[in-house]
């Protein structure tokens, strides 16, 4: 796909429904799998990563029902099977490591796959996890993908897992002891990252009547409550962050449908750093909005986002445009996303005369006089939709591979567009 050009606008305003939260939905999806009956999910995103778990399911014999953004899937997992499935879970982290956990509750061989990109990220702490509860990883010893594993049906009952890489390790772990007979306590070593995601996942597991409780060093799962459900994803607050960050950043306002202030996400803390620079910030039980004057400046802001570290990139678009120094920290594990995110965000916006520095957990960025360049999103969508807002402000940006977007948002383009 050739490289997209951004336009300039002297102010922005709309209102966007963003897409279900793919966190939210490969969790519910991976619940809906393990569960007896039927469980329909309602606001599905269609990005590749959601797709590509609704894949999975069907090659292991679930056979979900996609339509209109609808998921309806008869659980629960024939864990008896002796089949080999082979699973592609594409560039998506999540879904590779969900089902990687999942193919440990089987009884045939799984092997869990993906793109480049993907089969470099880190699952070493995952699979020592998987192999204490009693799988069989059958691939040779490595980390990243691909990865065969065969379970069995009597894993054990508790398992160390380090967290301080990526909450996915403790989240997947989780989802498979709500189907382990006696349950599953985890006993979570290190600093766990991006905690909220772990709530986010007992969140998920309460509406399938799963019990989950969360202590300062443990998670305790009951292996014996488990049932089907219907569940409406709600919009996905990171997804939510491109469009809001747009009002900031333009000036103008943006309304942002189905993300409303009871939201569970970590990411709708984006609502109120924006705040913080200065912009007007509203919200009903179901919507938020976004307004800056064009008038007022947006000030620089300090702010750790380990629990949120999606919003780097967005973030870090919006202190571009601050009128002074602005230091995001907490994120050095950032680096092992779909690129490096932390080099990788400095040397893009640099290229646009940003002035950002990177340190060992996180960005230093200072106001600057920026200027038109071509982005390399670097295989990342979260790159080019945040840096692709720069280009609402500085004339001659374009974004090198925007196809990157579908990974979460096929549509991102013409939303933009639209505003």
């Amino acid at each position: 796909m050739n490289a997209r050009a951004i336009r300039t606008r002297n102010g922005v305003s709309g209102v966007v429904r963003v897409p279900g939260s793919k966190s939210i939905a490969n969790r519910a999806l991976i619940m809906a799998a393990l569960a007896p009956g039927v469980s329909t999910l309602s606001n599905v995103p269609s990005g590749d990563d959601t797709v590509a778990m609704i894949d999975a399911l069907n090659r292991l014999g679930l056979k979900p029902a996609f339509e209109g953004g609808s998921v309806r899937i008869t659980g629960p997992l024939d864990r008896n099977a002796t089949s080999s499935v082979t699973l592609d879970a594409n560039l998506a982290g999540t879904t590779s490591r969900f089902l990687t956990a999942l193919g440990a509750v089987r009884c045939g061989s799984t092997t869990i796959d993906g793109g480049e990109p993907l089969r470099r990220r880190p699952n070493v702490d995952l699979r020592n996890a998987l192999l204490e509860l009693g799988a069989v990883i059958e691939s040779p010893v490595r980390d990243g993908l691909p990865i065969t594993l065969r379970g069995k049906l009597d894993l054990a009952n508790e398992v160390a897992v380090d967290g301080s890489m990526s909450s996915q390790f403790t989240s997947a772990l989780m989802m498979i002891g709500s189907v382990i007979d006696g349950g599953l306590r985890l006993n979570l070593r290190g600093t766990p990252v991006s905690r909220s995601y772990i709530d986010l996942t007992a969140g998920v597991m309460g509406q399938f009547d799963v019990q989950v409780e969360i202590d300062e060093d443990s998670v305790w799962v009951d292996g014996s409550t488990i049932r089907a459900c219907d569940l409406v994803v709600e919009a996905d607050a990171s997804s939510a962050s491109y469009p809001l960050a747009a009002a900031a950043i333009s000036g103008g306002s943006v309304e942002v449908l189905g993300l409303g202030d009871t939201s569970g996400q970590s990411d709708a803390l984006f609502r109120d750093l924006l705040r913080q620079m200065g912009c007007e910030v509203a919200t009903t039980k179901d919507n938020t909005t976004v307004r800056r004057n064009p008038g007022k400046a947006l000030a620089g802001i300090s702010t750790n986002l380990a629990e949120a570290s999606d919003l780097v990139p967005t973030l870090a678009a919006v202190c571009c445009f601050a009128d002074s120094r602005s230091e995001i920290t907490g994120v050095g594990f950032i680096r092992k996303k779909e690129s490096n995110r932390i080099e990788g965000l400095a040397d893009q916006l640099n290229r646009c005369g940003a002035r950002v520095t990177p340190t060992p957990d996180g960005l230093i960025i200072d106001p600057s006089e920026m200027h038109g360049a071509i982005i390399d999103p670097m295989h990342d969508h979260r790159i080019a939709m945040a840096l692709a807002l720069v280009g609402l402000r500085v004339s001659g940006v374009e974004i090198s591979d925007p196809g990157v977007v579908s990974k979460s948002w096929p549509d991102y383009w013409s939303v933009l567009d639209a505003l």
